[in-house]
């Protein structure tokens, strides 16, 4: 199931991040065919995902004249529902051997397919909530595996350009969704019901595809186990990491959540994962900040995460790179900063139109750039392969509860003082948040090469 199967020689030991020349260079540029696969999954499921998110708030606060804190409280659990789920479907997948984190895959892609047409039946508050909790939950339950899949099908070496390819294929959807919202809205009599109609159809594409396609057994701790010798290790310290972080242990298939946290690696990822998530305002307040500031007209409200999925979908794979080369643990700071400058820009007084629409915009796809997939391969790197469901959902948990906290949090902020002092909190609160994790992921000793284990080991 790989484009390649070739593994670096020689000419690969001891340069810089890994360096390939000649043909090695050329096979260890494929993308496993696996990633390509689950990435056509996202890249559809995200068109369907992306139409109902795009509408969501300006319907929630526009047609039901939802307070920016009701709002808080719902864009929180349809941000942060999944928090309590993903060490479920991380656990499950692991348990279920290699077929495992398909089957658990399947169960949350379809899940969320099933939410799309109950959006069409429910109109209270409470019960949208539960409709968008439960959408939440499939959510939950198929990140963590989806992305044990990508992991255990790239070489060690190679993991932040095979989720770059991953991020970018459903960052595509992204780009697609909000555009397919926004004609429908202008075309359809029923502009929300033709929506979530359509994105329901398309949820269903997804699920098939990935029935179809993608392999049913885990094909990778063969290559995982033969992958061991491609990163650049230069004491014995570093190889020592090397097999603790890359083999298979077939043996003990059930590590709890305990033992994950007590990994120093794992540990520090979580904690940094969860005091950066506490100060990233959501999406949906974002643009809603945007539209404030400019008066946009609502028409043209879905077209706004448009700018963040071009920016991400330009720049995933290059970050994917940049971060095999120079540490994913590095870009992932360096991608919070990014978003810093997209609050400043908007707190700024003398920033306003289309500039300052295009920068915030921009910056915050290069946010996530930086970040979504860079996370999840850097916690790869610390979770042996068994467990590598658990391991991502861990620190994934931590991050999304976290962000689920920051809009409850930001709703209050703007109830009580204005979008502007919420947005400034906020900012002071990132920049103290990412010095902090500066020091907490600091490496210890002397600086190892960015694509050894040890460059991953605090």
């Amino acid at each position: 199931m790989y484009l390649t199967d070739g593994r670096p020689g020689p000419a690969t030991q001891g340069r810089p991040g890994g360096r390939r020349t000649g043909r090695n260079r050329r096979a260890g540029a494929a993308v496993p065919s696996t990633v390509l696969v689950l990435g056509t999954v996202s890249l559809i499921t995200d068109i369907s995902s992306e139409m109902v998110t795009a509408v969501l708030p300006l319907y929630l606060v526009a047609e039901l004249g939802l307070s920016p804190l009701g709002f808080g409280v719902l864009d929180g659990v349809y941000n942060g529902v999944s928090a309590l789920v993903r060490l479920v479907g991380g656990r499950l997948s692991d348990r279920g051997g290699g077929r495992g984190h398909k089957a658990v895959a399947v169960v949350g892609y379809g899940l969320s397919a099933l939410c799309k047409p109950l959006l069409l039946l429910v109109h209270s508050l409470p019960l949208i909530g539960a409709v968008l909790a439960v959408d939440r939950t499939g959510k939950g339950l198929r990140t963590a595996p989806r992305d044990a899949m990508i992991s255990l099908a790239a070489e060690p070496a190679a993991r932040g350009r095979a989720f770059g390819v991953h991020r970018a294929m459903d960052t595509a959807g992204a780009l697609c969704g909000p555009l397919v919202a926004f004609l429908l809205l202008r075309l359809a009599a029923d502009g929300y019901d033709a929506v979530f109609t359509v994105s329901f159809c398309v949820a269903v594409l997804g699920v098939v595809v990935l029935l179809l396609f993608v392999p049913g057994r885990a094909l990778s701790a063969r290559r995982e186990t033969a992958a061991k010798g491609t990163t650049t290790e230069h004491t014995a310290t570093e190889h020592t990491a090397a097999r603790d972080t890359t083999a298979p242990a077939p043996a003990v298939p059930r590590t709890p959540v305990r033992d994950l946290l007590g990994r120093p690696q794992v540990r520090r990822l979580t904690v940094c994962a969860v005091l950066l998530g506490l100060t990233t305002v959501s999406d949906s307040f974002l643009y809603l900040t945007l539209q404030r500031r400019l008066d946009l007209p609502a028409g043209w409200f879905p077209l706004l995460p448009l700018g963040t999925a071009a920016a991400f979908l330009s720049l995933a794979v290059p970050m994917g790179a940049i971060a095999d080369r120079i540490g994913r643990r590095r870009l992932f700071l360096v991608g919070h900063l990014v978003l810093l400058c997209a609050y400043g820009l908007l707190l700024a007084p003398l920033t306003t139109g289309t500039a300052l629409v295009c920068a915030v915009l921009v910056l915050h796809g290069a946010f996530y750039a930086a970040t979504d997939g860079v996370l999840a391969a850097a916690t790869a790197d610390a979770v042996p392969a068994d467990t590598r469901g658990s391991g991502l959902a861990v620190v994934q948990t931590g991050q999304t509860a976290a962000r689920f906290v920051c809009s409850l949090a930001f709703g209050a902020a703007w109830t009580a003082w204005g979008d502007h002092t919420a947005l400034l909190a906020a900012a002071v609160g990132l920049a103290l948040a990412a010095a902090l994790s500066t020091r907490l992921l600091r490496p210890a000793g002397p600086a190892a090469a960015p694509n050894s284990p040890s460059e991953h080991t605090p």
